[in-house]
């Protein structure tokens, strides 16, 4: 079992920056790919960026392509999203997201464990 624990969501002005970090509880963290996801309300989830078990590899939505960047620190057990050039249709929950295998994917059913979610909150 990993717990996966988001945090650095807030409310943020349009062409503003936030950075998401999700802890994770086990030390085995770096042999899973991670992932984030997120949901606006009334519509579903989906893909935004995904890094494999040793950060060579990331895949983004073209949504945040150039804006957003995942890393990890498998040191720290943590994977961190850097939100740039924020916009309102960014406004979502947003939840990370571990899969026991390591390499990427995009699809929200092939990852085993989901935290919390934090709320991101962009203005106009």
């Amino acid at each position: 079992q990993v717990q996966l624990v988001e945090s650095g969501g807030g409310l943020v002005q349009a062409g503003g920056s936030l950075r998401l970090s999700c802890a994770a509880s086990r030390r085995t963290f770096r042999n899973y790919a991670m992932g984030w996801f997120r949901q606006a309300p009334g519509k579903e989830r989906e893909f935004v960026a995904a890094i494999s078990w040793s950060g060579g590899s990331t895949y983004y939505a073209d949504s945040v392509k150039g804006r957003f960047t995942i890393s990890r620190d498998n040191a720290k057990n943590t994977v961190y999203l850097q939100m740039n050039s924020l916009k309102p249709e960014d406004t979502a929950v947003y939840y990370c997201a571990a899969r026991s295998v390591g390499v990427v994917v995009t699809a929200a059913y092939a990852y085993n464990y989901w935290g919390q979610g934090t709320q991101v909150t962009v203005s106009s």
